[in-house]
């Protein structure tokens, strides 16, 4: 029986990517998110709130997968208990869940960390829901996009000084080649936690920057500002990185290129 597939945050950086391919590949397609949104070629959009739960359980209704990309730094956990829940009250639906490269590595334990890399902590609590739910599920662990690297460093680039924190890399990875693998995995059988993606190259923040001022003709002093606490320790000796799943394609040169023509 061919059952919907529910995809939260569908109308996201990767769910822009996620939803037309699904939808290519056959099944039908619910879109769960909190604002209406109209979608094209028989997509159906659902209005809900994880945050509340209102919705979701019309939303899961049915369905034999869920594709979670939904998220924020800022209760994350709580969003995913409530799919989770709600998706053990429908039945046994397999749940595909992205998360990123170093949840578990990047130690987040104080208040400073909290602030700058409370992603990385919010990630790993939604995990580790997910694989304790009792679902059949799959969750795939991604370096940062080029989307989000792009509007990290242009909106730097609007600073006077650029504070750069020394020995921080990333290795982006284009959101359509993470949109991809998500759609093979959701079509696929339930597989646990699998090999990681990432992109094909890695940079510290400072040419990441640089690159961006190159191409915008933008001039900018750089100046080295070394972050405090356990998570920037563990992000400069590469917890966030994945040199060894470089299976991405797509270069941040290509990605900067195409953005800024």
């Amino acid at each position: 029986m061919n059952l919907p597939i529910l995809i939260t945050g569908g109308t996201g950086t990767l769910g822009s990517h996620v939803v037309p391919l699904l939808r290519d590949a056959g099944p039908k397609v619910r879109v769960l998110s909190r604002r209406r949104h109209e979608f094209d070629d028989g997509v159906e959009g659902l209005t809900g709130d994880l945050a509340t739960g209102e919705g979701v359980d019309e939303a899961v209704d049915g369905v034999g997968t869920i594709v979670h990309l939904a998220g924020s730094s800022k209760g994350d956990d709580l969003k995913s208990r409530t799919l989770v829940d709600a998706a053990t009250r429908a039945g046994r639906p397999h749940l595909v869940y992205i998360s990123v490269v170093g949840a578990d590595r990047v130690p987040v334990v104080s208040r400073a960390d909290r602030a700058m890399f409370g992603y990385f902590a919010a990630k790993l609590a939604s995990e580790e829901i997910i694989a304790g739910s009792g679902l059949p599920w799959t969750t795939l662990r991604a370096t940062q996009f080029h989307d989000l690297a792009f509007a990290t460093v242009e909106q730097m680039a609007k600073l006077p000084l650029i504070p750069v924190p020394p020995g921080v890399r990333f290795q982006p990875v284009d959101a359509g080649e993470v949109a991809a693998r998500l759609v093979e995995l959701s079509l696929a059988e339930p597989a646990g936690l699998v090999r990681d993606i990432a992109g094909p190259r890695v940079y510290e923040m400072k040419d990441l920057i640089r690159s961006y001022l190159e191409a915008t003709g933008k001039r900018r002093l750089l100046v080295p500002v070394r972050l405090p606490g356990k998570a920037a320790h563990a992000m400069r000796d590469g917890a966030n990185l994945a040199p060894d799943r470089a299976v991405g394609k797509r270069t941040w040169e290509e990605f900067l290129a195409e953005r800024l023509s």
